[in-house]
């Protein structure tokens, strides 16, 4: 600023504003996409039930602990660790949530542009009537071009880039209280059209009837895998988030409904898949594709189909683009804070280097499908760096800080406004999780994420 004074920190204004940032963040393609397609791949409700275990004992713990972190010292990811704890290099934590920002939005904007591009081909009837064979043609085609893939990118990052220039307030909150709504009606308008379909029973006992005898370990461990990841928690935008709030939030609260509302996200794009895929005779394990392949052909052999579909893929966008808004928040609060730049000035740096690097990841579909570092493409090697690297260490080394250096004395205090929420007993529990189970349980996601330990 001219007159050299530091500008003020913003922050969320509401109650309903810290809500909706927050399960913007955590609401995600995880939730449209890698939800129903790991709950098909894994035996259903079985699958279900030990995730909702599994969010209770660790992703609510993690969430809780990044919002301690970020309010308690407010400031970004790296300041707020060098706050707490000066002169020590525990700052690292924080560089390596920022590293996992970078690194996940290099591969999800590129995720988040096909979802973009087929909710512009439902809108322009793109899809109309195609089977399930076209349907793959279609994708593949298009993930197998160049320009189209990389504009959709573009424009992505263009859409999120303007939320973030314009605020905390006037651009996260604002932005995520409009589309969190929005996505909230489109997801019951396409439940109770998949509900209405002849069989469509059949998908819901597969969603909410478990059998018990499919748990087995690596259920457990890709539940476990899935809680962790599909919070947003580990890289740094809980703790961003975090310092925007209000001391008077009641951060445990929030994380639990953050948490709920997440999974109830989950389950409804589940009851908008499921019963349809059963209706009309699809498979429920059909991973990835399920989104781009089996879900357009399902939907276009019901009536009103190319409605429906166009609604689905417009509420995955708008799904994609709360979570993408926190994660571009996590390098730019980093730079406008610690290098004093300005927030037009880091967001487009930011969105910059996440769409060169990221064009590589886009690209690894067609003309750098044979390129491969390590042996994996650019694509695989950005997911893999950050989901099994950089965010299961950084979760742990969260608990760690928040269970040990900064110490149940202080955690408590934070997470109990002061001692003025009664929740003393509640915050015994939580720290026994901290402290022991959750970083025992990441540990296991990271050594089976690099193939250390097989269950």
């Amino acid at each position: 600023m001219s007159n050299g004074q530091v500008p003020e920190r913003e922050s969320f204004t509401t109650t309903l504003g810290v809500l909706a940032a927050t399960l913007g963040s955590a609401v995600g393609l995880g939730n449209i996409w890698k939800f129903p397609s790991m709950t098909g791949q894994n035996g259903g409700a079985a699958f279900v039930f030990v995730y909702l275990i599994c969010v209770a004992v660790i992703g609510i713990p993690l969430m809780i602990s990044e919002f301690i972190i970020g309010r308690r010292a407010n400031a970004n990811n790296v300041g707020a660790f060098e706050k707490l704890a000066p002169a020590t290099p525990w700052y690292l934590t924080g560089v390596a949530g920022v590293a996992a920002a970078f690194l996940i939005m290099f591969f999800y904007t590129d995720v988040a542009g096909w979802v973009y591009s087929y909710a512009f081909k439902g809108l322009t009837g793109g899809l109309t009537h195609a089977s399930s064979t076209q349907t793959a043609d279609i994708f593949s085609k298009y993930t197998g071009s160049v320009v189209g893939p990389l504009a959709w990118q573009w424009i992505v990052l263009v859409v999120i880039s303007v939320v973030i220039i314009a605020g905390v307030t006037k651009g996260i909150e604002r932005m995520t209280k409009t589309l969190l709504p929005v996505l909230f009606v489109l997801l019951l308008l396409c439940d109770v059209r998949a509900l209405t379909l002849p069989g469509a029973m059949a998908g819901v006992e597969y969603l909410f009837k478990p059998d018990f005898a499919k748990i087995t370990a690596p259920v457990i461990l890709a539940a476990l895998g899935l809680a962790f990841f599909k919070l947003s928690v580990g890289m740094g935008a809980m703790t961003t988030y975090g310092s925007y709030m209000g001391k008077k939030v009641n951060i445990p609260s929030n994380a639990i409904k953050v948490a709920l509302a997440d999974t109830l996200v989950s389950l409804l794009a589940g009851l908008a898949i499921f019963p349809a895929v059963f209706a009309f005779g699809f498979k429920p394990d059909a991973g990835p594709s399920l989104l781009f392949i089996t879900i357009p052909a399902v939907f276009q052999t019901m009536p009103f189909g190319q409605v429906f579909m166009t609604m689905f893929f417009l509420l995955a966008a708008i799904a994609a683009t709360g979570a993408m808004i926190s994660l571009l928040e996590v390098p730019v609060a980093y730079f406008t804070e610690e290098k004093h730049w300005s927030r037009p000035t880091a967001t487009i740096f930011s969105a910059g280097v996440m769409g060169v690097v990221g064009s590589l990841a886009t690209l690894s579909t067609s003309t750098l499908s044979k390129t491969l570092v390590f042996g994996k493409t650019f694509f695989d090697l950005f997911d893999f760096a950050s989901s099994n690297i950089l965010l299961p260490i950084g979760g742990i080394l969260i608990c760690l800080f928040v269970g040990w250096k900064l110490g149940p004395v202080a955690a408590v205090d934070e997470a109990s406004n002061g001692g003025t929420l009664r929740n003393a007993t509640s915050l015994k529990v939580l720290i026994i999780l901290i402290r022991y189970v959750a970083p025992i349980a990441i540990l296991l996601v990271l050594l089976n994420g690099l193939g250390i330990v097989k269950i």
